[in-house]
């Protein structure tokens, strides 16, 4: 049962993020000390060293063999099904695109469950919650978010391939059989139009590939979890030197990710960046879609009793911050995903505590 002393322990976790939050919004709203193009050098500070380290800090002390496996399948199982599911949508609606698939994945399935879900879920059922929702979280980077990465390059490099002046007289037959032109719509969908499918689809996948091997966030999460198996294969630990470098700059990866978006949110012109349409659109996929497909998956897998209750439960915990990130950095939708995580943090206690009350009936 959730007691006074629970709901100050998850607020005590949530008010320093609002806090950096503030700091953020007024150092460029109201003391005018950052400029735009400072803004963006902060959140590439945040998106390229605080949080891959941080990333790989809490990845590296995961213990890998202790895992609930079948748990871990039906995230899996839920997340195909809303890959499916939009990539249906983007396919045969006429308001269907690539870009809001993508946005629409991350507001459906990718949470912040760290700092919210770590206080709430161990209030509600122990150390089992914990547990699982550590597991989540980790795979969640593993997989989920290096997932995203994936998408978000190659939608960039996409439209940066696109963007090139295509061949002129005497280029050579070799240039101008791989170069693609592209159609871009005020929506942001990209339409690769290819005259050889095969060598224009490997150019984009090698500059993708070479993008990403550059990137920490890539291979971040996998150093992490390398080290996991090994050190908790044969039991070794992390000299204190290499952790304390690590941690020097780990630590600082959730705050200023929400100082960043302080920022983002100071340079906009109104406080709810995307509109109250699109807020309430984020707010259904995060708090309904997204646990919805969670219980799907699990029931199917056979999860029961408390394991069903916890996957439901951190699959409607709020939006990630690094999605965020990520977004502000590909130019997608930032404006969606910040107010998501702003406003999803602040309505997701009384949404996780319906659910909770609701779930004390299903077996």
């Amino acid at each position: 049962m959730i007691g006074l002393e629970d709901v100050y322990k998850v607020v005590a976790a949530m008010v320093p993020l609002y806090v950096a939050l503030m700091l953020g919004y007024g150092s460029v709203k109201w003391w005018k000390i950052f400029t735009p193009d400072q803004c963006d050098a902060i959140n590439r500070l945040v998106c390229y060293f605080t949080l891959p380290l941080f990333t790989f800090e809490f990845t590296a002390h995961a213990d890998p063999f202790k895992w609930d496996y079948m748990f871990i399948a039906a995230d899996v199982v839920s997340k195909v099904i809303i890959v499916v599911v939009l990539a249906l949508w983007a396919k045969c609606s006429t308001k269907g695109s690539y870009a809001w698939s993508i946005t629409s994945f991350s507001l459906c399935t990718l949470t912040n469950s760290l700092v919210v879900g770590v206080p709430l879920v161990k209030a509600m059922y122990g150390s089992l919650g914990v547990d699982l929702v550590i597991q989540g979280s980790v795979f969640q980077a593993i997989v989920w978010l290096t997932s995203l990465l994936f998408v978000l390059e190659m939608r960039r490099t996409g439209l940066d391939i696109s963007s090139t002046p295509s061949p002129v007289e005497g280029d050579s037959p070799a240039r101008t059989s791989i170069d693609p032109t592209a159609k871009v719509d005020l929506e942001g969908r990209m339409e690769m139009i290819v005259s050889s499918s095969r060598p224009a689809f490997w150019s984009l996948m090698r500059r993708v590939w070479m993008k990403l091997a550059m990137n920490p966030n890539s291979y971040a999460c996998i150093v992490g979890i390398a080290w996991a198996f090994i050190a908790n294969r044969w039991h070794f630990e992390m000299p204190g030197i290499m952790d304390g470098c690590i941690l020097i700059m780990s630590k600082a990866g959730t705050g200023t990710a929400m100082f960043s978006m302080g920022m983002f949110m100071a340079l906009q012109e109104k406080l709810i960046a995307c509109g109250p349409t699109l807020t309430v659109f984020g707010m259904v996929l995060r708090f309904i879609a997204g646990p919805a497909a969670m219980a799907i998956g699990s029931i199917a897998l056979g999860l029961r009793g408390d394991v069903l209750r916890v996957a439901i439960i951190q699959a409607a915990l709020p939006q990630s911050i690094t999605s965020f990130i990520y977004a502000k950095e590909y130019g997608l939708h930032a404006d969606v995903l910040s107010t998501a995580v702003i406003f999803g943090m602040i309505v997701s206690f009384p949404v996780l505590l319906a659910y909770y009350a609701i779930l004390e009936f299903v077996h």
